[in-house]
């Protein structure tokens, strides 16, 4: 989604704001205000978290040709308290200023007369349509919805002022009832802020989509985390990663994505443009090993998108990937990792086969396991073509057969195939460096250091060991 200067200017500073109220021990208010007055529109940006820093402003940049004078006269109007204060300080920042000790002014102060409170307000007026400026500040708390950030409260409110008098209207509220605690981890936070997500079909709808998620198995979601050492370069440095896979044969109002997967970046718990470290690391991964095939990954300012090979049109996966650093969130540079986000990204993988059974199998498990009603049916005469009435009660016992009914060809067939592939699935769900040799799909209770020519006489004089097979 492409976004102007001057849009993108007011999203780093509403995301300035959610960094305050998540600094913040309480409960926070963020409210962002667009008042209309063709063709002005004045920006109101105000939150109860901590005050703020004017540093953070400072770096702020106004880039001249990207916003034009005709736009914006490049002046921030900021007031600002800390709890500890005794005044709210105000203050007009010229980002247009050559010169820096320019431009700062201060003005007038008010006094708290004892108050306790702390918080920051931001004021711009901008010439610019309502409604791309609307559509982009949208979007941003919608994708902020995934994060589930639980002690901040946010609105989005529209004054219009026209000859009938001045008309306010609440755009967005995202403050719905949550069954996570305070105490919820954030990245169970981002399983379930990408859980609704999904089921409000990329919070295009205000409730879950029953038609295409009227049973809970149609959605398997998951995730890794991945966190870098001491030793690091950027000690403390935490990526979560959550994929979620939603299938729609049935559904009415499902569309195909055209095998695309969009991945939403999120930096310091806000919205973030896609970093090369996280195409590097998405483009890194065996995908082959998760029956996946990667066309490619493509930049798309505020998510990345990747295309597959012959994904089946029912499926569709969706990913998110959250970078931030564990003690000073939004008060360090650093740049994203591409080991850690690819660690993050196959921990999420690797969790979804193994509490799945039968997802993401690797191509060439699904290879093997296309060989298994052939290899079935062939193990399935042996057993039935035997006269060996103890043999044949032995193997429908391993089979989990009745003996007390004639059994089919068919039946002993499936269930025969039912276990080479159960193998098969164990294995793969296994990473690579412990895979071990496939386990017999029958037991054998012979001793092990049976002497191959003892085994040989063993078989031909009539012993009584159970048939067994290897997978």
């Amino acid at each position: 989604m492409d976004i102007s200067s001057v849009q993108k200017l007011c999203i780093d500073l509403i995301s300035s704001a959610v960094q305050r109220c998540r600094l913040s021990e309480d409960l926070c208010r963020l409210s962002v205000v667009l008042k209309s007055s063709p063709p002005i529109i004045r920006v109101s940006i105000s939150d109860t978290g901590t005050g703020s820093c004017l540093e953070e402003f400072q770096d702020l940049k106004c880039n001249r040709e990207g916003i034009g004078t005709e736009k914006w006269d490049g002046l921030l109007s900021i007031k600002t308290t800390s709890i500890s204060d005794n005044k709210i300080y105000h203050y007009h920042l010229n980002l247009r200023g050559s010169v820096s000790a320019r431009r700062l002014t201060r003005l007038p102060s008010i006094l708290k007369n004892d108050a306790k409170f702390s918080g920051t307000e931001v004021c711009l007026s901008i010439s610019e349509t309502i409604d791309a400026l609307l559509n982009d500040i949208k979007h941003y708390f919608q994708k902020m919805l995934i994060l589930k950030i639980p002690s901040v409260a946010a609105e989005l409110v529209i004054e219009r002022g026209d000859a009938s008098g001045l008309r306010c209207q609440n755009v967005f509220l995202p403050n719905e009832c949550s069954p996570l605690n305070f105490s919820s981890s954030n990245v169970e936070r981002l399983k379930s802020g990408l859980e609704e997500y999904v089921l409000k079909h990329r919070n295009s709808l205000n409730n879950k989509c029953d038609s295409c998620f009227c049973s809970r198995e149609k959605l398997k979601i998951s995730s890794g985390v991945a966190r870098s050492m001491e030793s690091h370069r950027s000690p403390g440095l935490i990526v979560e990663a959550v994929i979620a896979i939603s299938e729609h044969s049935e559904s009415l109002c499902f569309r195909s994505s055209g095998n695309k997967t969009e991945v939403l970046h999120f930096k310091d718990f806000s919205p973030s443009s896609v970093s090369i470290a996280s195409l590097n690391a998405l483009t890194s991964i065996d995908w082959r090993s998760y029956g996946l095939t990667l066309v490619s990954a493509v930049d798309q300012v505020d998510h990345a998108l990747i295309e597959w090979e012959s994904l089946p049109p029912y499926l569709h996966i969706d990913m998110v990937i959250h970078c931030y650093h564990k003690q000073f969130p939004g008060k360090c540079k650093y740049q994203p990792d591409r080991h850690l986000i690819k660690k993050g990204v196959k921990l999420a993988l690797d969790d979804l086969k193994e509490k799945h059974t039968g997802l993401l199998l690797s191509a060439h498990a699904v290879k093997i396991c296309s060989y298994a009603p052939d290899l079935a049916s062939s193990i399935a005469g042996i057993i039935l073509s035997s006269n060996d009435v103890k043999f044949r009660s032995k193997c429908s016992l391993l089979l989990e057969l009745s003996q007390s009914q004639e059994i089919g060809k068919q039946t002993v067939e499936d269930r025969i195939k039912e276990k080479i592939i159960s193998v098969i699935e164990t294995n793969d769900r296994k990473p690579e460096k412990i895979k071990e040799a496939a386990p017999f799909l029958f037991e054998d209770d012979r001793p092990q250091d049976l002497d191959p020519a003892d085994l040989y006489l063993e078989e031909h004089e009539g012993g009584d060991d159970v048939f067994s097979f290897p997978d």
